[in-house]
């Protein structure tokens, strides 16, 4: 991606550029370069707001990932190179960019009212929320889909066991749906660390090996009750919320297959809400 130039700070350096804010963020730039970005930084807070938000879903994504570090490598588990490099960091840097240049046109236009205002950022701010979610669903199942070894913390064969832990440290009533019907059993599931709180996970697997996730977040207040769709290398995601929570089911398949399951998601977890 072609680096975006930002508006630079009033000094003689380089103008600042969305590289140099990654590398700051990831703590990669040389010393002088690091305190003219701090300087830039100082003086255009939505841009330190886009960079805190980058470390913290770094912190996350370590807290995920460094325990997988320290796990025996399972002797079956086939050794293939990565497919990609998630370009999670990216993803969130052009959401940022568009919530703010969108909300400057409408004042520099000033077609809406403070009110009217304020109703946009909110709900440009609950999309962003959304599209992190669905994010982090993607990648929670990169990372865990392909394991032979520990795919979930408890497996499918301690259901009820599995159903109440995720209920009790979620703080809303969870449930596996069943989608033997669909063409994938349950596994297991296991609770992962999301943006804002704890995140349950589901897993199913299909005959074929073909494997799904259901990541369920309580960091959607305010979002699309509607389908979305997006995709991160070879994972979809279909992504919706319901009843105050959000839903993301994932999976390298096809995007009509990943659709047909997240329709029985749906159709199964709106009557529970109705029962």
């Amino acid at each position: 991606m072609n680096d975006k130039r930002l508006q630079p700070v009033p000094t003689a350096g380089t103008p600042i550029t969305e590289a140099d804010l990654h590398g700051y963020a990831d703590g990669q730039l040389p010393a002088a370069r690091h305190a003219e970005v701090a300087a830039f930084l100082a003086a255009h807070p939505q841009d330190q707001t886009r960079v805190d938000d980058w470390q913290a879903q770094r912190r996350a994504l370590r807290a995920m990932l460094d325990p997988v570090l320290d796990e025996p490598l399972p002797l079956r588990l086939p050794l293939k190179p990565p497919a990609r490099v998630w370009p999670w960091r990216a993803l969130a840097a052009s959401v940022a960019v568009a919530v703010v240049s969108a909300s400057a046109a409408w004042v520099a236009r000033g077609a809406v009212d403070a009110r009217h205002l304020q109703t946009v950022l909110a709900a440009a701010g609950a999309d962003r929320a959304a599209a992190g979610y669905a994010q982090r669903a993607a990648i929670a199942h990169a990372v865990y889909a392909p394991d032979m070894g520990r795919p979930v913390e408890v497996g499918a064969d301690n259901e009820k066991g599995l159903v109440t832990w995720l209920t009790k440290r979620m703080g809303e009533p969870m449930r596996a749906p069943s989608l033997s019907q669909a063409g994938y059993a349950l596994i297991g599931g296991r609770l992962l660390p999301g943006g804002a709180g704890p995140v349950a996970q589901f897993m199913y697997g299909a005959a074929d090996g073909q494997r799904l996730t259901l990541y369920i977040t309580r960091e959607a207040a305010g979002g699309q009750n509607a389908f979305q769709f997006t995709q991160e290398g070879p994972v979809r995601v279909f992504y919706w919320v319901e009843g105050g929570l959000g839903y993301a089911l994932s999976g390298a398949v096809s995007r009509d297959e990943l659709q047909r399951v997240s329709q029985e998601v749906y159709r199964q977890l709106q009557g529970e809400g109705q029962g």
